[in-house]
């Protein structure tokens, strides 16, 4: 089962950590108001394809969209792309929407949100491998846990972003 490999993944990392379980949601703020934290505060785990076979994740605040630009322009390419939901599980062993980099098949890079830093008492949840299961931890430690690059990666969601 992928939610018990990502809960392994996590408990062997040595986070101080919470599991929420929830069951399906409607929508981020419901998602946040399950998980006891604010909308900002719940990550997306974005799966991204550089190119055949390499991919990598992207830790995405709740209320943000990835910025193709300024992700192209950070890893120097000048062309990315999401995954369809089978390329997305066989790179990590996950189906979309509980992707976590904990306990994926495959051990990719991941990129962070400058967003999520600068607060060392802040803590994000983040998906934990099944609908509706989530973990919570401190967003410093995490991303030191998963040698995240930190880097604007990020706008804020909705049309008035564009």
């Amino acid at each position: 089962m992928s939610e018990q490999r990502a809960l392994d993944a996590v408990a062997a990392s040595g986070l101080e950590h919470t599991v929420t379980r929830h069951g399906r949601v409607g929508s981020l703020q419901e998602a946040a108001e399950a998980r006891g934290v604010r909308p900002r505060d719940v990550v997306k785990t974005m799966v991204v394809r550089r190119g055949e076979g390499d991919h990598l994740f992207v830790l995405v605040p709740g209320d943000r969209q990835i910025s193709w630009p300024k992700l192209r322009a950070l890893l120097g390419v000048s062309r990315l792309s999401m995954p369809d939901a089978e390329g997305a599980r066989e790179a990590t062993g996950y189906a979309r929407g509980t992707i976590t980099p904990f306990g994926s098949t495959t051990a990719w890079p991941v990129v962070a949100d400058d967003t999520l830093t600068g607060d060392r008492d802040r803590t994000i949840s983040l998906g934990a491998g099944a609908h509706g299961v989530a973990v919570t931890v401190n967003a410093e430690a995490v991303l030191a846990s998963l040698d995240a690059r930190v880097a604007d990666v990020t706008e804020p969601e909705g049309p008035e972003a564009r």
